[in-house]
């Protein structure tokens, strides 16, 4: 597998990637985005960079265009992070979706003080990204929001689904008692309050603070959005799948020993409760708890109704060696095969994308030293994996 880097950190540093791949007329292409920060701490984010990617037709190689900043996203004295890219096939429109923070403000603040300064905004194109709408910002329009101390999309790609739905994958930091259905503080309903007692309780330590993923979708191309339901399990940075018709796939970071997996029967709404097998590993630093990974879905080979998942994830302890693991599978956490390696060293966040015919392309954070240096791209076969995972 030959790497591409796509961006190099140098007087600027990139992180964060996330891929999408579309189709041209008879063409693919992709398109990598990232976060340009001044260092590569989260709170010195500037703007949100891209690149166009033509692939051959063969899909064995992609020749990219210079970098380009995504002007549009952006927010008067806010910092753009966590692009989250979704394409509705429907009415050919790609949707650019990101967080923007308060500058000054990161997220650990935010938590202590149970103040969210994070806006969810998204810009649409409808030329392949060569321009861009003017920013379109959600806050006034998600009230579930008010009762969290923070969240953020992604980041990485979003999915439609069979039936059209447009699905954005979330995580919220939330009081526990915000999750529960009735807050004994008030003696009402969470949702009913809003979180503001909650938050007085996370204040006064009565209730703990912890991250819970959740799906953002619509039903309408696009023109509304509505959250789904907060996952029972704790769970943070979080991408989702279908593998059949209604039935979304979710992988989760977790602060515990293994990936949060769960499934939806209702099209990515409700989630059960973490079915984790124990196969996905969760890896942490001295640090960092956990880390971000990807996953997709793709037409299975042998032709059976649901479709095949692949997921890709540091595997060494410390955030080295990116693996893709491959399940045949998919309802079942325990057919997850062992991981092929396609980085060697330090390697961070990830994002997959499927380009057809049994190719996939993966733009990925990594390094000689550490994940910070740059974000590669590289190409693989489906034959390649399954041929060097037994099982």
């Amino acid at each position: 597998m030959n790497q591409q880097i796509v961006f190099e950190s140098g007087e600027k540093f990139y992180r964060i990637p996330a891929l999408i791949c579309l189709q041209k007329k008879e063409s693919k292409i992709l398109l990598a985005f990232a976060e340009q920060r001044r260092t590569s701490k989260d709170e010195t984010a500037e703007k949100l960079v891209m690149k166009k990617g033509e692939v051959n037709s063969s899909g064995k190689t992609v020749k990219w265009s210079e970098l380009k900043v995504v002007e549009k996203a952006h927010l008067d004295k806010h910092r753009p992070m966590n692009p989250c890219p979704v394409y509705d096939k429907v009415k050919e429109t790609l949707f650019l979706f990101f967080i923007c923070v308060e500058d000054g403000v990161d997220e650990d603040s935010q938590k202590k003080n149970y103040q969210n300064k994070a806006q969810p905004c998204y810009i649409t194109s409808t030329d392949f990204g060569e321009t861009w709408s003017d920013v379109i910002e959600l806050r006034d329009k998600l009230s579930d929001i008010q009762a969290w101390a923070t969240f953020a999309f992604g980041p990485g790609h979003g999915i439609q689904t069979e039936s059209n739905r447009l699905i954005i994958p979330v995580n919220a930091y939330c009081s526990s008692c915000i999750n529960s259905v009735w807050c004994w503080c008030c003696r009402t309903c969470c949702v009913s309050c809003l979180g503001w007692c909650c938050r007085k309780c996370y204040r006064d330590s009565w209730c703990n603070l912890d991250s819970y993923a959740l799906s953002l979708y619509s039903d309408d191309y696009g023109d509304s959005w509505k959250f789904g339901k907060m996952f029972e399990t704790k769970s943070g940075e979080c991408q989702m799948a279908e593998i059949s018709k209604e039935k979304i796939y979710c992988s989760a970071r977790s602060t515990n020993k293994f990936r949060v997996e769960t499934f939806s029967d209702d099209n990515g709404i409700n989630f059960s409760k973490d079915k984790s097998a124990q196969k996905l590993v969760e890896v942490h630093t001295k640090s960092v708890l956990g880390c971000q990974g990807s996953v997709i879905s793709f037409p299975a080979s042998d032709q059976s109704s649901d479709k095949w998942l692949l997921f890709t994830h540091p595997t060494g302890p410390g955030r080295m060696k990116l693996g893709v693991y491959l399940n045949k599978s998919p309802s079942d956490p325990k057919a997850w095969s062992e991981p092929k390696v396609i980085n060697n060293g330090p390697s961070g966040y990830s994002d997959l994308a499927y380009i057809d015919d049994g190719w996939f392309a993966c733009l990925f954070e990594c390094g000689k030293q550490d994940i910070h240096e740059q974000i590669a791209f590289v190409t693989f076969t489906e034959d390649v994996i399954k041929k060097n995972i037994p099982g």
